[in-house]
């Protein structure tokens, strides 16, 4: 490709983008698609010869989109927001095409002095003790970029092992280095993210998972009594990972009563903001991380909560040199003549090469500015709240947990089967998608607000069509079909507000259950062909009658209703043996005549 070809496609490319972005509410937020859809589509030998860009976009278009979830889609409410803003694009295709590598210094200053200034500037915006800032006079703070939260706690935990065996080795001399580190607990909630389960693993040291209060938060007592009865065993407790906002309820475990119990035993104190810690830019959420003055190290995620796009996870320690110590590697071709005087981060991580990641958090904030984040922050909350009081007014839904950010926890007020079977049945249509979560043993949905510019709008549809979906589960028996997304999605499609048909207050909305409605709306889509048509047009002519709508409605095909991608994330049977205790007793005779059948052919 020529420079003048790159002006040309890179042109296009921006417009592809920008169109993608503006129409992605027309498109099904999961694909329909079966694992190992792709191998078909794509030729098995590489091409001998270059091709041309525009046949590139073309197959990208026709190939990758079709098995893309869209996360920037205005329903997609699964796990948390993933950041994205046209600022954030834009740097990173400067950091690409500068191709830099800034594994220190003086590979490349400018990447590492800008992250410096970037974790100065962000740790005053969310409120960090100047302890943890890079450019405290005569401090021993400092802060980094990494790849993932889950990296920031694996680095936290090598950091904080390092320290206590070295502390250990000192006092015990003559016993071997693998005993030791045997006798290594680390704590966390049952609510952490797996990541610190795996850190533990990989660290080769125990981990004691505690239990939460009624509100899914770690607090000071349950740690302490945790504490004491391991030390009674023999072990040594030396790390207690803490979360403000919880992956399953965004919980917050309680520092100002965690903080002093680690401080009196010694234990380093790790704080997992991931999600959460964004939001402390406003000052009314800064309350939640009282406490944080006792902690050792913490990061977030701008890329979950800020605009910033994935990957930039980022985190300060109170002591750099504790953190530095477990990891520094220094063969001579790394080493320059700058060491002295400046920071090479290669120490501070796992990988060796580091993007230039800081670049796309200087022009998001400035940008956007301080208020303009917090205003976007206070959205995501603001619709959350709404999002929560339009539940609690439904009597058949029940809300999970406390709604402090952009995250609701919800379940009907039904069996686990119902409340698996109505995530099931809202992934499978394609127009909105969801995650579960287990809190004290119950399934729950979670719904998170995750679009940059989300609206009333927007919350109004998915409530609907979750309210919808859950009539359904809970009214099955009935004989009446529901109205399919496939109808939904052609009125979309045809320019129509969906709201007016799934309103509970329309008169639309007290027709669609009734069959000849429904055939009238998809009829009229058929044979039109000159543009949006209204539900009470006269086009809508000849009525199937009721048995060939169920047929219609029943014909398509089971995969292309549930495909394994929705069944493997909303229904954890299909992955998860252990989840078949769940299976209502119907379905279990069923499936044990299943097998008594298939034994008898063998």
């Amino acid at each position: 490709m020529t420079r003048g070809e790159f002006r040309e496609h890179g042109k296009n490319t921006i417009e592809y983008i920008a169109d993608y972005m503006e129409n992605i509410h027309k498109r099904r937020v999961v694909p329909q698609i079966e694992p190992g859809y792709l191998k078909d589509l794509i030729p098995n030998e590489p091409p001998a010869k270059g091709e041309g860009y525009e046949r590139l976009l073309d197959d990208f278009e026709k190939f990758i989109m079709p098995g893309v979830t869209h996360w920037q889609h205005p329903r997609f409410h699964a796990y948390f927001p993933a950041g994205n803003s046209w600022p954030s694009i834009l740097a990173d295709m400067l950091s690409d095409a500068l191709g830099c590598v800034g594994f220190s210094w003086a590979a490349c200053p400018a990447m590492t002095e800008l992250e410096m200034i970037m974790l100065e500037w962000f740790g005053k915006m969310i409120g960090l003790p100047k302890e943890f800032l890079p450019f405290t006079e005569n401090g021993m703070g400092g802060g980094v970029i990494q790849a993932s939260a889950s990296e920031c706690n694996f680095v936290s935990l090598l950091a904080a092992r390092f320290e206590v065996m070295k502390e250990l080795r000192h006092r015990f001399p003559f016993v071997e280095e693998g005993l030791l580190l045997s006798k290594l607990i680390a704590y966390c909630s049952k609510e952490a993210h797996s990541s610190v389960e795996k850190a533990c693993m990989i660290g080769m040291v125990k981990l004691r998972i505690l239990e939460t209060d009624s509100r899914f938060r770690l607090r000071g007592e349950t740690l302490r009594n945790a504490i004491q009865e391991d030390r009674n065993l023999g072990l040594i407790p030396f790390f207690v990972s803490t979360t403000l906002g919880t992956t399953s309820c965004c919980s917050f475990d309680v520092l100002s009563e965690i903080g002093p119990v680690c401080q009196e035993n010694e234990l380093w104190l790790h704080v997992d903001a991931a999600y959460a810690g964004s939001a402390m830019i406003c000052p009314e959420f800064r309350p939640l991380m009282n406490g944080i003055e006792y902690a050792m190290s913490f990061n977030t995620n701008p890329n979950k909560w800020m605009l910033v796009n994935f990957d930039c996870s980022t985190m300060w320690v109170r002591d750099r040199f504790k953190l530095t110590q477990a990891l520094v590697v220094d063969p001579l071709y790394l080493q320059h003549s700058w060491m002295d005087k400046s920071i090479d981060y290669r120490h501070w991580g796992i990988p060796l090469s580091r993007r230039f990641r800081s670049l796309k958090l200087w022009f998001v904030i400035r940008s956007y500015g301080v208020e303009g984040l917090q205003k976007y922050i206070r959205e995501h909350v603001r619709l959350a709240k709404k999002f929560e009081t339009m539940l609690r007014a439904d009597p058949i839904f029940e809300i999970v947990g406390d709604v402090i950010m952009g995250l609701v926890c919800f379940r009907i007020r039904a069996s686990e089967e119902a409340n698996q079977q109505l995530l099931t049945k809202l992934n499978s249509s394609g127009r909105i998608h969801m995650v579960p979560a287990s809190l004290n043993d119950r399934f729950v949905i979670r719904f998170c607000v995750c679009a940059e510019n989300p609206t009333d709008k927007d919350i109004q549809i998915a409530y609907d069509i979750i309210s919808q979906a859950a009539q359904h589960i809970i009214h099955e028996t009935s004989t009446e079909p529901l109205l399919e997304d496939q109808y939904l999605e052609a009125l979309e499609e045809k320019g129509i507000d969906t709201t007016s048909v799934l309103n509970h207050h329309s008169p639309t909305r007290r027709r669609m259950s009734n069959p000849n409605f429904i055939a009238k709306l998809w009829r009229g889509f058929e044979i039109s062909e000159g543009g949006p048509l209204s539900p009470y047009s006269p086009t809508f002519e000849k009525q199937p009658s009721k048995e060939e709508l169920m047929s219609m409605r029943n014909g398509k095909d089971l995969a292309t209703k549930r495909s394994f991608l929705v069944r493997m994330v909303s229904d954890p049977k299909c992955y998860n043996p252990k989840i078949v205790r769940h299976l209502n007793m119907a379905n279990y005779r069923k499936m044990s005549q299943d097998v008594a059948r298939d034994r008898t052919i063998m």
